[in-house]
């Protein structure tokens, strides 16, 4: 009988990593049920030949996606601290600010639909470069309407720059793609932490730009920042395009032998999430926690500058307070990715909507000139958010093949700003007739209706203990 030949681990199982100095012979191929597909017509998405070559793929797009969440998150923090007082300033009324607020979400939501079918047809380095170009535009339409003193225009500038933060929140699902199973939650955290370096200090950066701008061109208030938003958003843009390559959806759908799906759209991710428990807690998750977290930070700033002798220096104070929530909503997501690669996604859903509630009681009790007490509630309210942000964003990914992932992570966003639209545009009206604590009190009974989803029963992504 001949000696049975032991197969080198390589053989038995060809998705995890080789040892340092281990080859292949001549003549093995690198998966056992599946050749490599040939590349495409550009020859820059081609399928790695090694599973080294997809993690040093990875390496690329973490490193890229790190430098874009920086800038991009720089012009999210301006764009956030200074809109609720441009467009008071400009028509007098907070609630038309809060609808400038909402309509900065409401962008991030609409032009999903769009971006969807770029993703599909050429990646994620299509989707992302649209996001920030359509923010472009924005910036172009408001500093128009600061000109021309057109609130309408200015708030419709507003929406179009909501794109920015569509393609920020996009850029996560892309970190995931060819993420390993057991460290899906750290690699997309990874990306969200990113954003801390630049949405931090966004809101500071907001007075400077407009010190600098005066002193340089002259002209009306908010047009400095404006620009420093475009400029930021033409440089990511540049970044995405030139080193998102290859293109990580493109690749993870090679290597699943998925290059022939067909493309889907938004409704497609309506059907998943509607037959998928798992799609649809996660759905549901994200969409409550963005409406909670842009719905009580969106009036923040005017409850603060309300509450101030000197309503010259609110920008300042703000500043440093918006920057503070964004640190709680960035700062510790890679802790959350560990938690969600731990643990699951559901124990950390769960602790973030605690912790949602626990911000709006702080935050709402709060006179306006408290502001060590707005500030710490503020950090938590980011860290909630950080909490449903991940936790979601990794359940939807692991549940649905790369094939159904443009789609489904689409319609989540979509969902997602739809909902935190709807939070900017109630929040002014509640804020003016029956005060911010009141707005406080309604985010926290929103943050519970996702409780009935998370005790019911869905088979999500397994821990990274159970998956090893």
């Amino acid at each position: 009988m001949p000696p049975v030949r032991r197969r080198r681990r390589s053989d038995r199982d060809p998705g995890r990593p080789q040892r340092p100095g281990l080859q292949l012979q001549k003549g093995h191929p690198v998966t056992a049920s599946h050749p490599s597909p040939p590349t495409t017509r550009t020859g820059v998405n081609a399928v790695p030949r090694t599973p080294t070559d997809t993690t040093r793929i990875q390496k690329r797009v973490l490193r890229t996606l790190f430098a874009t969440q920086v800038l991009g998150g720089l012009a999210v923090g301006i764009g956030i601290a200074v809109g609720a007082l441009l467009v008071e300033d400009m028509t007098g009324s907070s609630t038309y600010a809060g609808l400038a607020q909402s309509l900065f979400v409401g962008g991030s939501a609409l032009v999903v639909v769009p971006a969807v079918r770029i993703t599909e047809r050429f990646g994620r380095r299509g989707g992302l470069a649209f996001g920030y170009a359509c923010a472009v535009a924005g910036t172009l339409v408001i500093i128009a309407a600061i000109h021309l003193d057109n609130a309408p225009v200015a708030v419709l500038g507003y929406f179009l720059l909501g794109s920015a933060s569509f393609a920020g929140l996009q850029s996560r699902y892309a970190a995931a793609d060819l993420a390993p199973e057991a460290r899906r939650g750290s690699h997309l955290a990874i990306v969200v932490w990113a954003t801390t370096l630049g949405s931090v200090v966004g809101p500071s950066v907001a007075g400077l730009a407009e010190r600098a701008w005066a002193a340089w061109f002259g002209g009306p208030e908010y047009v400095g920042s404006m620009a420093a938003i475009g400029i930021l958003c033409v440089l990511t843009a540049a970044v995405i395009g030139v080193f998102l390559r290859p293109d990580p959806l493109l690749t993870a759908r090679q290597i699943s032998g998925e290059t022939d799906a067909p493309r889907r759209s938004i409704a497609d991710g309506f059907r998943t999430a509607k037959a998928n428990p798992a799609v649809r807690t996660g759905v549901v998750a994200a969409a409550l926690g963005h409406f909670v977290m842009v719905g009580v930070m969106a009036m923040t700033a005017l409850h603060i500058k309300h509450g101030m002798a000197d309503p010259d220096q609110a920008l300042t104070v703000v500043g440093v307070i918006l920057g503070l929530h964004i640190g709680g909503m960035y700062a510790l997501a890679p802790v959350v990715g560990r938690l969600v690669d731990r643990r699951g996604s559901r124990p950390v859903l769960v602790g973030g909507t605690a912790i949602l509630v626990a911000a709006c009681a702080v935050a709402g009790s709060a006179p306006s000139d408290d502001h060590v007490r707005i500030t710490i509630g503020l950090i938590l309210l980011g860290l909630g958010w950080s909490a449903m942000t991940v936790g979601s964003a990794a359940l939807v990914t692991g549940a649905v093949t790369p094939a159904q992932r443009p789609s489904t992570q689409g319609f989540s966003d979509l969902v997602m700003g739809l909902a935190a639209m709807g939070a900017g545009i109630a929040s002014g009206p509640i804020v003016e007739y029956w005060g911010y604590g009141m707005l406080c009190v309604f985010c926290a009974v929103v943050a519970l209706c996702v409780v009935p989803f998370l005790l019911g029963g869905f088979a999500g992504p397994k821990p990274a203990e159970e998956s090893a």
